[in-house]
């Protein structure tokens, strides 16, 4: 009787493991299908490598988004998805740019612009004039409105808001007392040398 409870036993333990292998080979098979699937946007630095380079941007006579960010921008990075479905939406239409305030190729840009946080949107028209400013992390929905109106050359109704952004660190400033107290940017703070 003790024969049959072990052989039971062991049919019991056999039956057991080819369940769990069964279970396990199911699960990675929807795994890898549910990745395979999977409609995911590229990394911010795919984006770039896929961006419309500035000077086609400048001349092509669409009107166009540059977005400056950094890949350490936590708040670039929660806004790459949108942006990424957003560009994959408006390809047709718009020039999506984006410029890494890393590389100090766009140094001039960035002065530009007046880039002291990212990610900073700035908005060009069809003959390559900036039209508009964003600066910080926005809903998907203000971008969709800024693009449609952007596209329609109309007024972008979301201009100069600013959400949570990522301050960049920016060289010790060079200037005298009084230029430094006249920089918009400094609200009136006196800099110390």
């Amino acid at each position: 009787m003790s024969e049959n409870i072990t052989e039971t036993q062991n049919a019991n333990n056999r039956i057991g493991k080819v369940l769990v292998a069964i279970v396990a080979i199911a699960l990675s098979i929807a795994l890898f299908l549910g990745l395979q699937n999977q409609t995911g946007t590229a990394s911010l630095e795919e984006q770039a490598e896929q961006s419309t380079p500035l000077e086609v941007a400048l001349s092509n006579g669409k009107p166009t988004l540059t977005e400056f960010y950094a890949n350490w921008c936590t708040t670039c990075q929660a806004m790459a998805q949108d942006l990424g479905e957003l560009k994959q939406e408006y390809a047709d239409s718009v020039n999506f740019v984006m410029l890494n305030v890393d590389n100090s190729k766009w140094l001039p840009e960035i002065l530009r612009y007046r880039v002291d946080g990212i990610p900073h949107f700035v908005f060009i028209d069809n003959e390559g004039e900036a039209i508009a400013e964003n600066i910080g992390e926005l809903p998907r929905s203000f971008l969709k409105e800024d693009l449609d109106a952007l596209i329609a050359k109309a007024e972008i109704p979301h201009v100069y808001s600013q959400g949570q952004v990522s301050r960049l660190n920016s060289a010790p400033d060079t200037r005298s007392n009084n230029s430094a107290a006249d920089d918009p940017r400094s609200h009136g703070a006196q800099v110390q040398q």
